[in-house]
């Protein structure tokens, strides 16, 4: 049971196009989303391991043994381990024992068919006291799911405060390097998340981590900044200036973030940009300009009067 959840958003010091918050629909994937026969199956499932944690005195000292271990090898058809259901059903207790004996294993790092791992479902379902205890424990926070989403990524989309200080916080310095840096599928890392969603604070905090405020989206080559614009968000602008962002860093189309302000309505943005930007850059790249008379001309030489009630010349 791959589970796709949008947390409610976390990140309160936000500014949008529309000046309100987001309103995304939370999915849920718990319990009443399961069949009855499967709703059955996975709550035997956590009942049996459940009663199996809580040995008796003599089951105990065999815990190292394989067959005390049974629960670590059964999987979904979806590929979901019995960690990942109890993850998904926030079953605590379960979920304690689970990662308390699995401790420094590659079963934290289990990855089911849309390879999530429990840390990826942890954030999803915004349970950083799980995040935390499988950090401790020896999981890895850098590795990607099927859209080359890292837990951390999964947290700055949807603003998620309180798991992203527990990444930030209880991971390793190198892990920490990798996820400042690394981008997902779709050619975005965290900063870039983070700001075409307009989470200030969570913005704030990443360059502070060491995030390159400079860095460029790997499809079209927009900084953080560039996406501000995008986002007609004068505070996020104002902040990314504030942290040393390049008001003259081009995309790979030859675009400023000040060219970025044709055609928008916030005049605030355009003149906190304008004098920051090299004089030689505000205007727009001659190329489209040309372009754009030359489509001018093609479409009034192409304008041939037509009367659509003629049939055959009748």
């Amino acid at each position: 049971m791959a589970l796709h959840r949008n947390t409610n958003q976390m990140d309160f010091n936000r500014e949008s196009k529309e000046g309100k918050p987001s309103t995304e629909e939370r999915l849920d994937s718990g319990i009443d989303s399961l069949k009855e026969e499967d709703y059955r199956a996975v709550a035997e499932e956590i009942c049996r391991l459940h009663i199996e944690c809580e040995p008796s005195p003599q089951k105990q000292l065999n815990y190292g043994a394989a067959e005390s271990q049974e629960w670590k090898t059964q999987v979904t058809e979806d590929g979901d381990t019995l960690l990942h259901l109890a993850i998904i059903h926030e079953a605590k207790d379960c979920i304690r024992k689970m990662i308390q004996l699995s401790k420094n294993t590659d079963f934290l790092d289990f990855q089911n068919d849309q390879r999530q791992t429990p840390l990826h479902l942890a954030v999803i379902t915004n349970q950083s006291d799980v995040c935390q205890r499988l950090l401790a424990d020896g999981c890895d926070p850098t590795l990607v799911d099927d859209g080359g989403d890292m837990p951390i990524h999964i947290a700055c989309r949807h603003g998620n405060l309180p798991c992203f200080s527990v990444l930030t916080q209880f991971c390793r310095q190198e892990h920490l390097q990798k996820m400042m840096t690394a981008c997902n599928y779709q050619g975005q890392n965290c900063l870039h998340l983070a700001s075409v969603h307009g989470f200030l604070s969570m913005v704030e905090s990443l360059v502070d981590l060491g995030a390159d405020v400079d860095a460029k989206e790997q499809r079209n080559g927009r900084s953080g900044l560039h996406l501000a614009v995008d986002q007609q968000n004068l505070a996020l602008v104002k902040l990314l200036l504030k942290k040393g962002a390049d008001p003259n860093l081009l995309t790979f189309g030859g675009h400023t973030p000040f060219h970025l302000t044709y055609g928008r309505g916030n005049d605030d943005i355009k003149r906190e940009l304008f004098s920051l930007t090299r004089p030689d850059l505000r205007e727009l790249p001659d190329s489209e300009s040309d372009d754009s008379e030359d489509e001018e001309d093609a479409e009034s030489d192409d304008e041939v009067p037509y009367d659509d009630i003629q049939w055959n010349g009748h």
